[in-house]
């Protein structure tokens, strides 16, 4: 009866380990379970150590026999232990290899463990350090970078230097700073703008400001920046090339073709694009304090892109930064046109001084006249405010008065769009900052009432249907 139950057990045992084995090998193409291996491993090695256990337990029982007559009651014999063969086995030795087969158990299951949990780990690590190799700018291979178009690149004096010939071809100049063109390095990229910054210990903090806003900034009317230099004092920031000359150029230079109606209010919907994101949709909120025409670039399509941001202002000064000792004595006085008089009277900068500015922009689309005129020394403020400002409905006839005359040749203009204008400059050009419209106010206006600049609208519909669509 006890062999059989034994038979029995054995056989129990034998079908458990098959069908450990069976699910392992159907379950993974190694033999181990899906889950972890050091799972497998202590199952494992607990099967068998409960199997071993058994085996000596069931060996060291004594097999009780008929005592012979002649042994004494006294003094009955030793049985020995006797297994499942016959193998006769000491009770100590039973003892010591059961204690050994657990401590060995034990450790293997603590090596397994530590093995699994140790690879995790290591893989975890990994993955962290992947992650700040990508993120920490200064780990990122610097060829990488230059393969990349949407990078800005950082390039050496020398670089700089051999892109633009020397500097032989200036192309624009400012107060502290002088544009040259430059041949891209890129086959197929054709040329870059490349603005220098003069060399001074104040110059290079506008330049450094200037830079540091550049790089948070992605719109498609406001210039591209592509790369930058600051091995020297006199720092160099490299942009797209925009081929088409300003807005300056365009309006009151001496070329020949009038810039026509449509093409102006397509221009004013987009710098007020352009000046929103920069109030709005900028993580920091940014006041570019110097729009005018002549940082409006223009492209071969004559769309619009806002450049130079040597005099914006970021972040909390951004909103209003009241003035301080140093903007007492020295005021920064801007372009003279665009300067909102509030600013040049209190030194205090806010989104509002923009505003300003683009009411002075609308007014030269409109008249086709400039902000400042140096020969009468005349601003156009003044000499179309005081019509605009009185708050009265701006009769047809006055309207037809102040639209610029050479639109007659270009295809002329709509009376009522023109009248949206100079009522919306009027707005912008108000003298106390709290009652002029924020940029947003002024884009919603432009897209209700201007409708020349439908077709835009509907190509901007467009795009964002497909974006959405690529999307889901």
């Amino acid at each position: 009866m006890a062999k059989s139950s034994r038979r029995k057990l054995v056989r129990e045992e034998e079908q458990g380990a098959q069908i450990l084995y069976s699910t392992s090998s159907s379950s993974s193409p190694h033999g181990f379970l899906p889950v972890c291996g050091c799972r497998t491993a202590i199952f494992t090695l607990s099967l068998l150590f409960s199997s071993l256990f058994f085996t000596f337990s069931e060996a060291s029982r004594p097999i009780i026999t008929d005592s012979s007559p002649s042994s004494s009651p006294t003094n009955p014999p030793t049985l020995p232990l006797k297994t499942h063969q016959g193998i006769h086995v000491d009770p100590k030795i039973v003892t010591l290899l059961i204690t050994f087969s657990a401590l060995l158990t034990s450790l293997i299951v603590i090596m397994a463990l530590f093995k699994c949990f140790g690879f995790k780990l290591k893989r975890n690590q990994n993955r962290v350090g992947t992650a700040m190799e990508i993120t920490n700018p200064e780990t990122v291979d610097e060829d990488v970078n230059k393969k990349s178009e949407n990078c800005v690149r950082k390039f050496s004096w020398d670089e700089i230097a051999r892109f633009t010939n020397n500097f032989l071809k200036v192309i624009g100049s400012g107060g502290y700073s002088t544009v040259y063109l430059a041949q891209s390095p890129d086959s197929g990229h054709g040329f870059w703008a490349i603005k220098i910054h003069n060399g001074s210990e104040r110059l290079n903090q506008v330049f450094k400001q200037e830079l540091d806003i550049l790089l948070r900034l992605g719109h498609q009317s406001i210039v591209k920046l592509l790369g930058y230099c600051d091995d020297r004092e006199e720092g160099a920031l490299i942009f797209e090339y925009v081929a088409n000359g300003n807005l300056q150029e365009k309006l009151h230079g001496e070329e020949q073709s009038v810039l026509p109606w449509k093409n102006r209010m397509l221009i004013a919907y987009q710098i007020a694009q352009a000046i929103e994101y920069l109030h709005e949709k900028c993580d920091l909120q940014i006041v570019h304090m110097d729009i005018k025409a002549s940082n409006v670039l223009l492209d071969k399509g004559l769309n619009s892109k806002l450049c130079d941001f040597g005099s914006a202002k970021m972040g909390f000064s951004s909103t209003v930064q009241p003035p301080s000792t140093a903007t007492k004595k020295q005021l920064m006085m801007g372009s003279p046109g665009y300067t909102d008089p509030h600013y040049m009277r209190t030194g205090i900068a806010s989104k509002k001084n923009d505003v300003y500015s683009f009411g002075v922009l609308l007014l030269e689309l409109v008249t086709g006249m400039e902000a400042f005129c140096s020969e009468k020394g005349q601003l156009l403020t003044s000499v179309v405010g005081p019509r605009l400002m009185d708050g009265r409905a701006i009769e047809e006839e006055e309207v037809a008065g102040m639209v610029d005359r050479r639109l007659g040749s270009a295809g002329g203009f709509d009376v009522e769009e023109a009248r949206t204008v100079l009522s919306l400059a009027a707005t912008c050009l108000r003298q106390s900052p709290t009652l002029r419209p924020s940029v947003t106010q002024i884009l919603r206006t432009i897209t209700d009432r201007i409708s020349s600049i439908a077709f835009i609208l509907e190509e901007e519909e467009e795009s964002r249907h497909k974006s959405v669509k690529s999307h889901t």
